[in-house]
């Protein structure tokens, strides 16, 4: 029986339609950073598992890599713990790193994996702490002060970036027919745990994978021009000059620069979509009209 409001006729176009996709790209592997309001809202997570799971039916090897923000804040304000940005970056003390890594590393990381399996799939939640997965380096942020001669350097505590990743325990769950699932967390020389941004850690888990795509969900229609009108598609250097003449500012900056990145790193592409419409990753990945920006080289 075809879905309330689709004729058979409709439904069959849509499959139809879905076939070329398919073809071109099992067996690729496709990256997927997972945030915002689709991660809090109960339909959007459902849809999200189920996208997830046919996409692994069909022949595509998915990887998740998932952010957590409101969920660690909301933590923290329980405990009695304010949260404190720069730049927009959560000053991560000790303390609130124990908070990011149960948050990240247990409750949302298992809750998606649940989310995943209860939907037919077969994942597996892991962190960078795990199979010597991601190496970290502190992040250090450097602003301009009219008292200083030199830069002032700002210490925001265990925030990191990407220094390495050990793709080789991913390749394995992706052998086995599982779905990895992971928290953005990264452990440094010293042995001590980063937080990083989970956009940045999937451009780079993209690229070491030589992935078919990178698709990354915001809270946004995708990349704007200046009169707010959507593109559908960007080339690198466009985004380049649009994130240098601050057309492309703020949440998106991370977003658009790791997606420039990968696809000048092997990536073939990458999608900025709209995470709080329903299905939006099977909208993106199996419609001609698609959804949201592509970025390209």
């Amino acid at each position: 029986m075809a879905p309330e409001g689709h004729t058979a006729t409709e439904v069959a176009h849509v499959l139809t339609e879905s076939l070329p996709y398919i073809r071109k790209f099992s067996g690729k592997t496709i990256i997927v950073k997972y945030g915002g309001n689709a991660m809090e809202s109960e339909h959007l997570k459902s849809s999200f598992a189920q996208d997830i799971v046919l996409m692994k039916l069909v022949g595509f090897n998915p990887v998740i890599v998932h952010g957590g923000g409101p969920q660690i804040s909301k933590l923290l304000k329980r405990i009695g713990k304010e949260s404190s940005f720069i730049y927009g970056m959560r000053v991560t003390d000790s303390e609130t790193m124990d908070i990011v890594e149960m948050v990240l590393g247990g409750l949302v990381n298992k809750e998606i994996v649940n989310n995943i399996n209860r939907h037919g799939g077969c994942a597996v939640g892991l962190t960078g702490k795990d199979g010597d997965f991601i190496h970290a380096k502190k992040l250090t942020i450097t602003c301009k002060n009219p008292v200083l001669e030199a830069p002032e350097i700002i210490d925001i505590g265990h925030v990191g970036e990407v220094a390495n990743v050990n793709k080789s325990i991913v390749e394995t769950l992706i052998a086995g027919n599982f779905i990895p699932v992971i928290a953005p967390i990264g452990v440094g020389e010293d042995g001590q745990s980063y937080n990083i941004n989970a956009d940045l850690v999937a451009g780079k888990i993209a690229e070491v994978l030589n992935a078919e795509k990178l698709i990354l969900l915001t809270d946004t229609i995708g990349v704007l021009d200046k009169q707010g009108h959507l593109l559908t598609g960007i080339n690198a250097s466009h985004a380049k000059e649009m994130m240098s003449n601050d057309t492309i500012h703020s949440g998106m900056l991370p977003k658009v620069a790791c997606a420039v990145s990968a696809v000048q790193n092997g990536v073939k592409a990458a999608h900025i979509i709209d995470g709080r419409v329903k299905h939006a990753v099977l909208i993106e990945l199996f419609t001609d009209s698609g959804i949201g920006t592509l970025v390209y080289n």
